[in-house]
């Protein structure tokens, strides 16, 4: 291999290694420098021998530095009159971050030099173009060498140097001393723009990385002396990155789309907080595997009840806690699903949507990651369950919790019962919803998607008529919806649990959930309101032996059957409004007594026990 570019010797015949800089930036390298002069024609130091080899190795650090400076004269050039401020720290991802850019670089450069003459041609003209003419004997004449990749020579010569280099570089490591990438640690800082004060607890952090990432590099290049096929990691410069925008951009662009559900969207900007804060807001080309596993396995030591500190902590924190505490139940696999599923949305809407340059190689990092998950624990509730549910003042003396928001309190659970719909399916009625068949005058209740006004089913199968049962009609609820009608047909069901009333359905659930073990005393924690759909499921089972009729009449699908394809005007013209009826009317709960519940008259508001409100 020829000698290293930019060596020359002096009339002692000791090298030097000289870079000429360009025209543009010799004023603005002068003031890197701190120079006397105006302007700065050359950045040229002393390697100290006359020994060609140890010339090649020594100027490897000093050409670096002066790649160094001439980065840091483009930035000036390039920089607003306010400097950036100097900062003392580091977080752990840009810290990571840079680590993984060094180590990269080294890699490519490597990668580069082994493609044969032609390449090394080009590195030269590079060299010319931005530096001027090279200076210094060569080792290895152009014709000499293959066409494509390293000859014998070459190898031999690059083994020896980097056997060399590794063992002093490891001996480094050994010591801690940092001195040895003070270069790297130094271009990396200035690649991704952070003025760091050297004499800071992050400047030492950092160069430990650094150190560690160079002997990583330098052990790859090593397998690749040996014939290993070692890949070269993307390298992600900062401008690169810069192209590319943050995963924080990507979800505020994926709330902006369209109108969402409220659920949906905070249940993704906790990932999304999740993430940044165990990551830092990474640009989404810079997310890798390695990230994803490390955010599920954060998640997996999140405990699943937490009070106190907990409610506001942060990722790191909560799985540090996890860690701490074994024995401390966690969140379920399902849970943690749900986060990674969040992440990896809002990461490929960003790709998908020009937040990733186009000729830019990625590759979802989050493919894969999803832990196995057991079979959903919920449980319908029994007999005794139900009546005591139902025995409640809640449903026999009409007494309303601030937390129950009015009549939702009464009506959502006995709907649930009679009907198995969701509680976002009920929240998103209007009083148009409940209407009789013109033919055979059967109250039905549809359950129809309006993205426009914020109602939403959760999946197409989702969309159907269900005929009103005979005991919500005993109870009083076609005299509730006629009250309500009063307000016009557009009017919400439950207004206040209705789309447009902004983190209410949610607090209601949350009533619900502290109602039903603090004041019913159901404690099991398997037995929550979709219990109430688990129940309705089960009757259903015993009404009709149609399965296809079942997964229509509560919104699903199987996998086996067709049902997905059925709408609700669908469903009427396959079935019939009798067919419907007849099933939903054998809908019945052996030894379930509702003969106390008032769901009219004068309501008794009281604010209750704090897990009543």
């Amino acid at each position: 291999m020829r000698a290293m570019m930019g060596l020359i010797k002096d009339r002692h015949g000791t090298y030097y290694a000289q870079r000429r800089v360009p025209d543009r930036l010799q004023e603005a390298v002068a003031r890197v420098l701190k120079s006397d002069k105006p302007r700065q024609v050359f950045l040229k130091r002393s390697l100290g021998t006359k020994v060609l080899k140890d010339a090649n190795t020594r100027a490897k650090p000093v050409l670096m530095e002066f790649d160094r400076t001439l980065s840091a004269a483009e930035a000036l050039l390039k920089r607003p009159t306010q400097p950036k401020p100097l900062r003392t720290s580091l977080n752990d991802a840009e810290i990571k971050r840079m680590a993984e850019y060094v180590y990269a670089k080294a890699l490519a450069w490597d990668e580069r030099t082994r493609y044969g003459r032609d390449e090394l041609r080009r590195i030269e003209a590079e060299h010319e173009r931005l530096e001027g003419p090279l200076s210094g004997p060569w080792a290895f004449p152009y014709e000499t060498l293959p066409e494509h990749g390293l000859s014998p020579a070459q190898l031999a010569d690059q083994r020896q140097q980097l056997g060399e280099e590794l063992t002093d570089m490891r001996e480094c490591l050994a010591l801690g001393d940092i001195s040895a990438v003070e270069d790297h640690i130094e271009e990396a800082l200035s690649a991704f723009d952070i003025r760091l004060d050297r004499q800071s607890g992050a400047y030492p952090r950092l160069g430990i990385e650094v150190l560690r990432a160079y002997v990583r590099a330098l052990q790859a290049i090593e397998q690749r002396n040996a014939g290993e096929p070692v890949p070269t990691p993307q390298l992600v410069t900062p401008s690169t990155a810069a192209a590319s925008g943050t995963l924080k951009e990507a979800f505020e662009g994926w709330k902006k789309e369209r109108e969402r559900p409220e659920g949906t969207v905070h249940e993704y900007g906790r990932a999304i907080d999740m993430f940044i804060q165990l990551h830092g807001n990474l640009p989404i080309l810079e997310i890798k595997r390695s990230h994803a596993r490390t955010f599920r396995e954060a998640l997996q030591l999140v405990p699943k009840s937490r009070k106190g500190t907990l409610l506001k902590a942060s990722l790191p924190e909560l799985s540090d806690y996890g860690r701490v505490h074994p024995t401390v139940q966690k969140v379920s696999p399902g849970t943690v699903n749900k986060q990674l599923g969040a992440a990896q949305a809002v990461a490929g809407w960003g790709r998908h949507n020009g937040l990733v340059p186009e000729d830019a190689f990625w590759s979802d990092p989050f493919e894969e990651m999803r832990l196995d998950e057991e079979q959903s624990q919920r449980e319908p509730f029994d007999a005794r369950d139900l009546q005591t549910i139902f025995n409640a003042p809640l449903f026999t003396e009409h007494k309303l919790p601030v937390g129950a928001k009015g009549d939702a309190g009464i009506w959502l659970p006995l709907l649930a019962l009679f009907a198995g719909a969701r509680q976002a399916e009920y929240a998103g009625l209007r009083v148009s919803d409940i209407r009789e068949d013109s033919e055979t005058r059967v109250p039905l209740m549809w359950f129809t998607r309006d993205t426009k006004a914020g109602r939403r089913l959760k999946t197409k199968s989702s969309e159907r008529v269900v005929p009103v049962h005979p005991q919500l009609v005993k109870i009083g609820f076609l005299n509730y919806v006629a009250e309500r009608r009063k307000d016009g047909e557009q009017a919400w069901l439950f207004p206040t649990v209705a789309p447009d009333q902004k983190g209410a359905l949610r607090a209601w659930a949350k009533w619900w959930g502290r109602h039903l073990r603090d004041h019913v005393g159901v404690k099991d924690t398997n037995k929550v309101f979709h219990s109430f759909r688990h129940g309705f499921q089960d009757a259903l089972r015993q009404a009709t032996p149609d399965e296809e009729l079942r997964d229509a009449l509560a919104g699903r699908s199987s996998g086996k059957s067709v049902s997905r394809r059925y709408g609700a005007k669908a469903m009427l013209e396959r079935w019939g409004v009798k067919a419907l009826k007849s099933a939903i009317d054998k809908i019945n709960y052996p030894g379930l007594d509702l003969s106390r519940i008032r769901t009219s008259g004068p309501a008794k508001r009281t604010r209750g026990t704090k897990a009543n409100r």
